[in-house]
């Protein structure tokens, strides 16, 4: 097992065998809904290629919002972020998150 960019509460990478699994993204405090989509998705793909993979090999995103209200413009900067594959199996659900200016927060696995 490897982790990378690791504190005392969390890795932002663990790869075990094949299997690499990413910490929580979040986007600026300063940043609306499609623009921390944006970011959040951004961090991802940046912490994938640093672990030797890409957004084609996610299998499994979980998506939490401050609202469900965000849902469809959320939706419109991933499919967009997706245009070029395949998307991952995806759960997306409503929660308190952990800076109340923080509107999103999406967490993946992924094959190396």
């Amino acid at each position: 097992m490897q982790k990378f960019h690791s504190g005392p509460r969390m890795s932002q990478i663990v790869i075990h065998q094949d299997t690499i699994y990413l910490s929580g993204q979040v986007g600026e405090y300063n940043e609306d809904i499609s623009a921390q989509t944006l970011t959040c998705l951004t961090k991802i793909e940046a912490l994938l290629k640093e672990a030797g993979s890409d957004k084609s090999k996610m299998l499994s995103a979980t998506v939490w919002l401050k609202s469900m209200d965000d849902f469809e413009a959320m939706n419109i900067v991933w499919d967009k972020w997706f245009s070029d594959t395949l998307p991952p199996a995806r759960a997306c659900g409503e929660s308190a998150l952990a800076h109340p200016d923080l509107l999103v927060e999406i967490t993946v696995i992924a094959a190396v």
